[in-house]
């Protein structure tokens, strides 16, 4: 009787698991680690949620057109402890954000993309992104 109900406990543990992991998406899934985006412009609106934050914002575009963009990063929590917060992303703020492009380049209603690091008006660079299965390690592209 003892094993039954170990092993019961056993597999409903692993569905519960399993649950979880099937839930959240993987950064290659949705995300193109090839299609690198490097966006200047001004945020429109931060969306401080769980499982993910969203940063909206106006990119200028070379031609001198504006794109809207919005930009997953990691979790709130993530943001806070890296220094980031509704205080410092405000609607207006002028941001470099380097991330990558989403796997839909369709850009309807927005361009959609995963944030790797922000540089804010002083010069800071911080990291944004989420790290997760098939997001790229370490630096970005253009890095020297």
């Amino acid at each position: 009787m003892n094993r039954f109900i170990s092993v019961i406990l056993l597999l409903a543990s692993i569905v519960l698991l399993q649950s979880t992991v099937i839930g959240h998406h993987a950064f290659s899934s949705e995300f193109d680690k090839d299609s690198p985006v490097r966006l200047e412009g001004v945020i429109t609106r931060m969306e401080w949620i769980n499982p993910h934050t969203w940063l909206h914002m106006t990119a200028t575009l070379e031609d001198g057109g504006t794109e809207e963009w919005m930009l997953e990063g990691g979790t709130p929590n993530t943001l806070l402890r890296a220094g980031l917060t509704n205080q410092i992303l405000l609607p207006g703020t002028e941001i470099l954000v380097r991330g990558y492009q989403s796997k839909d380049p369709d850009c309807i209603p927005k361009c959609r993309g995963s944030g790797r690091d922000i540089t804010l008006p002083n010069g800071d660079n911080v990291f944004m992104g989420s790290s997760g299965v098939g997001a790229p390690p370490g630096g970005f592209p253009d890095d020297n």
